[in-house]
């Protein structure tokens, strides 16, 4: 190897190294950037050969940077539910265009994201995280290639209409029976009720609507029964409608209910309303057990009307879990799946193109993303109110820096010391 090639090798070791101090450089700038993967230096030879079999040629140095991409940074613990890591392969996708989301998609881990002023979920970078709009009973979009930014900003509030009522009462079995009593008798005055509760239900609106339960014994054992709307005739299309609902109730010696006894019914709202027809079930109880509406000889008393549905009520917060499930919570009780979070995997994810913001871009050696739900197809599950701290290891890369100077500062004597000797070979013509 001639003294031009040991100069050529020493400068390649100055050059190669220089870029092992960025690479490590980077790594230590890093360490508390959110999702970060730190990357290696590998070095490699660099032959330049002269042809011929008895001569040595010069081996110079390259180096190349290799991303960790597939490495679990530890997940720490966070106090906002919308800070988000993944635990186990996948990257959460996201854009920098929320008005064309389509347009380019991006890949990361870094999931420190808060809703920005539209509401839309934005990290630290920019970047807005994207998923899918769930249907309105909670489940998936036939479509599920039209990933769509996230938008908390959406969720004005919501309201439940009832549906389903379930009674718990005591009717006196000591009361006398009415044995004139026909249908409607109570709600049109004609009999007096022995036994009457107001309760209130609601309809999709969330509004408040007054109905009156209503009881009389007609015969040994056996009770009647209606349900009236106490609001404006007009509001279930006139009095004929009232009452809604009507039956009997029969019970055994020992005060519990006989046979199966609830009712489904619809309310008739009118057009005038707004509304639509509304079902609801009663449930009266049990057969044979004291779960709902019994006959023993105490007063008559209403203990307990659990009534489903709720009035309207404001977004409270969000709650993200495993499956990526966004759950949003409102004041009045109400929790409901809207938006589930997408995850992207790869086939050579250490392949990827990195761009600022710790993202990362597709590349022809990455291979097309392949979107899934979490915990799905071999991507990871969402941990929610943690983020992923960087894999750059503060103490290796210290270990490195100090090799790497030294590795340096021995190209540096290559040099010099090449060069002196070409000034000794210099001075023999003198």
């Amino acid at each position: 190897m001639s003294l031009y090639g040991a100069l050529l090798t020493g400068v390649s070791g100055l050059d190669a190294n220089s870029r092992a101090l960025a690479i490590t450089s980077s790594n230590i700038a890093n360490v508390n950037t959110v999702g970060y993967k730190a990357s290696v230096a590998n070095f490699y030879t660099f032959l330049a050969s002269t042809g011929e079999a008895d001569t040595t040629s010069p081996s110079s140095v390259q180096v190349r940077s290799a991303q960790q991409l597939d490495q679990q940074g530890l997940l720490t613990s966070t106090s906002s539910a919308t800070d988000l890591a993944i635990s186990g392969n996948g990257f959460f996708v996201v854009t920098d265009n929320p008005n064309n989301p389509a347009l380019v998609q991006y890949y990361t881990r870094a999931g420190s994201f808060t809703p920005d002023a539209d509401g839309l979920l934005k990290n630290a970078a920019g970047f807005y995280l994207e998923g899918w709009t769930l249907n309105s009973d909670g489940t998936m979009p036939a479509n599920r290639s039209a990933l769509a930014p996230i938008d908390l900003g959406s969720l004005n509030g919501t309201a439940r209409e009832t549906s389903k009522i379930t009674l718990k009462a005591n009717l006196q079995s000591s009361a006398v029976p009415e044995t004139t009593y026909a249908t409607g008798d109570m709600t049109a005055g004609t009999i007096t009720p022995q036994f009457q509760q107001t309760i209130n239900l609601y309809d999709s609106q969330g509004g408040t609507r007054a109905f009156q339960l209503s009881f009389v014994k007609t015969d040994a054992d056996i009770w009647a029964y209606e349900i009236s709307y106490q609001g404006s005739d007009t509001d279930i299309g006139g009095p004929g409608n009232n009452p809604i609902d009507a039956g009997t109730l029969t019970f055994n010696a020992d005060g519990t209910l006989s046979v199966p006894a609830s009712s489904t019914f619809a309310i008739p709202w009118d057009t005038s309303t707004g509304l639509v027809p509304q079902t609801i079930t009663v449930q009266f109880g049990t057969p044979g057990l004291s779960d709902g509406v019994t006959q023993f000889d105490a007063p008559s008393i209403l203990t307990a009307a659990n009534i489903d549905g709720a009035p309207y009520g404001s977004l409270s917060s969000v709650s993200v879990d495993p499956q990526g499930y966004v759950t949003a919570l409102f004041d009045n009780g109400i929790q409901k799946k809207v938006f589930k979070v997408a995850l992207a995997t790869f086939a050579n994810a250490d392949a990827l193109a990195p761009i600022a913001g710790n993202a990362y871009q597709v590349t022809e050696e990455s291979g097309t993303p392949t979107i899934s739900e979490p915990k799905t197809g071999g991507s990871g599950a969402i941990v929610s109110q943690s983020l992923e701290a960087s894999t750059a290891d503060l103490a290796k890369e210290f270990s490195n820096l100090i090799t790497t100077q030294r590795a340096y500062s021995a190209a540096t004597r290559i040099i010099t010391t090449a060069d002196q000797m070409l000034q000794e070979l210099m001075q023999i013509k003198q």
